[in-house]
């Protein structure tokens, strides 16, 4: 039998030899030779097979949300964007590959190096951040704006019109059959790039295919199913669907949460820039507080031992890294639930510790979940909407919950109304008889 591998692209000899070289310049690990080159390979596989550029950093982009797509780890990502950029340092000094590599190489070196696409993409990145979008933003923005690039072929960036994002959202509703929430993520990608990037009115889009949006009703949990999957889980993650469900938070607000964000003396936990940018306060569940405490200690002891084996400390969001330098070796800043290895940044030659990635959660819930044996479908997020319905099951207000929850829009929090038995009085009656 043929495997995949074997069928993959073959590269030249001329290429390999090169690749050699390069490795061993760049003091690579002779450990992972072998996983740079095979990461290369499957780079230009990549490449070949969906007609992409081979020198060009939006085929990396895309070859890097394939690799997410498949739930590849996140270190072998980081190692795969390293083997193909380091191939990208090659491409300068003429490496040689297929024709078809050679030539596109050559193409883009003789334009110096940056294509027009490769500004505008900078210039997409440079507004968003400029309006202090969150990372998932830019990561998805900038990754629908180079589909966009690759299906319009040979037309710039400057050149696109109209036409090109109608025929592009309904390539994507009919052919790919991707969901309205992708095709409208997509839309809201393009309207902004032409908007603040290309500095251009959008225009009205007439006769798209529009894929179609299903009512949804999201998945709840009993209490007693939410129990069962808890029991199913070690630590830590079993405090984690803890402080999913007994606080409504979303994953990504969980994962980064830091020693700071908890008031033991009040009982209530601060979330910081959730979704929206928005700050919220949340009570904490009273049954968990010695379960918090004793992750606090741990924080604490694998602090310690972080400053004596020379750790930078943990990662600081945006600006404050330069405001406070020593901020990441402080005890309030430390992450809540930690990684339980350092990551090596090489643009400063230190180590420094990462939350735990949201992908590991995922996974040990799922094997929770079919470990429980309960009969639904449960992901991270089905916590947040059991938290949501069984307050309203116990006749809380739902401007409450959507507080509670951080929604701007009460109808986003009405979906709940569908999730509990609804509960009527026979006969009306006025306040006043109450």
């Amino acid at each position: 039998m043929i495997s995949r591998f074997d069928t993959m692209l073959k590269i030249p000899e001329a290429l390999q030899k090169k690749y050699d070289r390069l490795l061993i310049q760049k003091k690579i690990s002779a450990d992972h030779h072998s996983d740079y080159k095979k990461w290369l390979r499957f780079y230009l596989d990549f490449c070949k097979k969906y007609q992409h550029p081979y020198a060009d950093s939006g085929s990396l982009s895309l070859f890097l949300a394939k690799l997410e797509e498949k739930k590849q780890d996140k270190r072998k990502q980081t190692q795969a964007k390293q083997a193909v950029l380091l191939y990208y340092s090659g491409i300068g000094k003429k490496m040689e590959t297929t024709d078809q590599v050679s030539e596109t190489s050559e193409a883009f070196t003789a334009k110096g190096g940056q294509s027009p696409w490769n500004a505008a993409l900078k210039s997409l990145a440079d507004e968003i951040k400029l309006r202090h979008y969150s990372p998932k933003t830019l990561k998805s923005y900038s990754l629908w704006v180079e589909k966009m690039r690759f299906f319009v072929g040979q037309k710039l960036a400057e050149q696109l019109n109209p036409d090109d994002v109608k025929a592009f959202l309904t390539d994507l509703a009919v052919e790919k059959k991707v969901s309205a929430s992708s095709q409208n993520q997509a839309f809201n990608a393009l309207l902004f790039f032409f908007r603040h990037v290309l500095k251009r009115e959008f225009g009205k889009i007439d006769g798209v295919v529009r894929a179609k949006r299903k009512p949804y009703i999201p998945v709840v949990l009993s209490r007693e199913e939410v129990d069962r999957i808890i029991h199913c889980l070690h630590d830590p993650y079993d405090l984690v669907v803890k402080l999913l469900y007994g606080c409504g938070l979303r994953l990504s607000e969980c994962m980064n949460l830091r020693i700071h964000n908890f008031n033991f003396d009040h009982n209530i936990v601060t979330i910081h820039d959730g979704k929206g940018k928005k700050d919220r306060t949340l009570p904490l569940p009273r049954t968990i507080a010695p379960d918090l405490k004793r992750q606090v200690e741990r924080v604490i002891s694998q602090h310690q031992a972080d400053i004596d084996n020379d750790c930078a400390g943990a990662f600081i969001p945006g600006i404050l890294e330069k405001k406070f330098k020593n901020a990441g070796k402080e005890l309030v800043w430390q992450w809540f639930f930690p990684a339980k290895e350092l990551t090596y940044v090489a643009e400063t030659n230190e180590s420094r510790r990462y939350h735990l990635h949201e992908t590991h959660v995922q996974k040990a819930i799922k094997r929770g979940v079919s470990k429980s044996k309960i009969l639904k479908r449960a992901t991270a997020h089905t916590f947040r909407h059991s938290f949501a319905s069984h307050l309203l099951q116990a006749n809380y207000d739902i401007r409450t919950i959507q507080e509670l929850l951080g929604h701007s829009d009460v109808r986003t929090t009405m979906i709940y109304t569908h999730t509990v038995r609804s509960r009527t009085l026979k006969e009306s009656k006025s306040p006043l008889d109450f």
